[in-house]
């Protein structure tokens, strides 16, 4: 295993991703983590495009098959830096097996800067997967679970045993889909709802003045505008409610 990456073992998983994610001849695909280039095989089958991002060359042996397919575009960076919007032609799709460490970054990076993207099919660590489509008032609910469904609407598609893994990782596997519903949260409300979540054990308002000093007193007036009570925790707001509190008060964003 290289930089922490587990490959997939079993071809009717990897037929049964492929199957999931409903790439059509008309879709650009987008990959991170190419491993063997074993799913990056099938997707440039049923795909226009498939655009893989790998940081590890030292799987380029593995993937000489994969490099040599006229439709598919390898590139060795980080995924987690790289500049996704130079990807031309944009991805309609996201198709992945996830490299556990940076699958959460990874997502919400193509959800803000991939507006082309209409859906994801994903295999991610169960635990991510429970976070992503956890429901308010839900122990891990969170920021990710907001901001994920702000964009769309997030689903478990099939549990994922750790035996199809070479080597069999430690923990248990999930494959979610999210299907695009709106262009998902600005940089705006990115930042209100971070800083919300940032003292998980205070109420909102707090927590909200702890990460951004001032927003105390307006965020208690805009929770009582809205009909909430004023000392609510972050995990009580569904993701809307979030939308609708952080255009109300107004917080300055703090990313691009």
């Amino acid at each position: 295993m290289r930089l922490g990456q587990n490959f997939l073992a079993d071809p009717n998983l990897l037929e049964a991703i492929v199957r999931d994610s409903e790439v059509a001849q008309s879709d650009c695909v987008l990959e991170v983590g190419a491993g063997e280039g074993v799913l990056t095989e099938r997707l440039a089958v049923v795909a226009r495009e498939v655009h893989v991002i790998e940081i590890d060359r030292g799987l380029e042996p593995w993937l000489t098959g994969v490099i040599n397919l006229s439709n598919v575009n390898l590139i060795w960076a980080d995924a987690v830096r790289y500049d996704l919007a130079s990807l031309d032609p944009e991805p309609t799709a996201m198709v992945a097996n996830l490299p556990y460490a940076v699958a959460t970054p990874v997502i919400m990076r193509t959800i803000f800067d991939l507006p082309s993207i209409e859906r994801w099919t994903v295999m991610v660590q169960r635990e991510i997967a429970d976070r992503l489509r956890a429901e308010p008032g839900s122990k891990v609910y969170g920021a990710p679970s907001v901001l994920a469904q702000l964009a769309g609407k997030v689903r478990l598609v099939r549990k994922v045993s750790r035996t199809v893994f070479r080597p069999p990782p430690r923990v248990d596997s999930a494959i979610i889909s999210i299907q695009r519903e709106g262009p998902g949260p600005d940089a705006t409300v990115r930042t209100f709802v971070r800083a919300a979540f940032s003292h998980r054990r205070k109420a909102l308002p707090r927590s909200l003045d702890m990460a951004i000093p001032g927003m105390l007193e307006p965020a208690r007036a805009g929770l009582e505008r809205m009909g909430l009570d004023p000392g609510i925790r972050a995990e009580a707001l569904s993701p809307p409610q979030f939308a609708a509190l952080s255009a109300m008060i107004g917080v300055r964003p703090t990313e691009s």
